[in-house]
């Protein structure tokens, strides 16, 4: 699967997963689930689960490529149709771990998951030089990612 459209189809996954569950999946919080859909595929898969770098914005992680496929609808609900068939290509490991982020980060809203990844290292980090309000394209750090999420792992064993 071109890597480029792995994004777009986790996207679309978690679209999907809205319309049957009704989360109130705006582009906001779809950007903060890629970000730790993407952290603890790194922490326990040990794999990156797409290539697109994750940029610090002002408002939390986002994907630049998604966020601006989104950005039409503002503030308000996703509403695209998705059709099953287009996540045919994830594997049945990725689906899972898929439901999970859903399952833990789906039912919060976008504005307490932006407050939840402004307090953790990644973010913080990739920001440490900017004020709050400044636009960046600041990448966070992968390993950054995969050590503090792993490490929140191994403080509950």
């Amino acid at each position: 699967m071109p890597s480029e459209n792995k994004v777009m189809i986790i996207a679309d996954y978690f679209v999907y997963k809205n319309t049957q569950e009704q989360r109130g999946l705006t582009n906001k919080k779809l950007q903060k689930l890629l970000y730790y859909a993407q952290a603890w595929s790194l922490v326990i898969n040990d794999v990156k689960l797409f290539d697109d770098n994750i940029e610090a914005w002002v408002h939390g992680p986002a994907v630049p490529s998604v966020y601006f496929s989104f950005k039409d609808y503002g503030f308000k609900e996703i509403t695209k149709e998705v059709e099953p068939k287009e996540f045919s290509n994830l594997s049945k490991k990725e689906i899972e771990l898929l439901d999970n982020i859903w399952d833990v980060y789906g039912k919060l809203d976008g504005n307490y998951l932006e407050l939840l990844t402004h307090n953790e290292q990644p973010w913080q980090e990739a920001r440490k030089e900017l004020k709050e309000y400044e636009n960046s394209h600041n990448t966070i750090s992968l390993e950054l990612m995969k050590s503090f999420y792993g490490k929140k792992i191994k403080n509950k064993s």
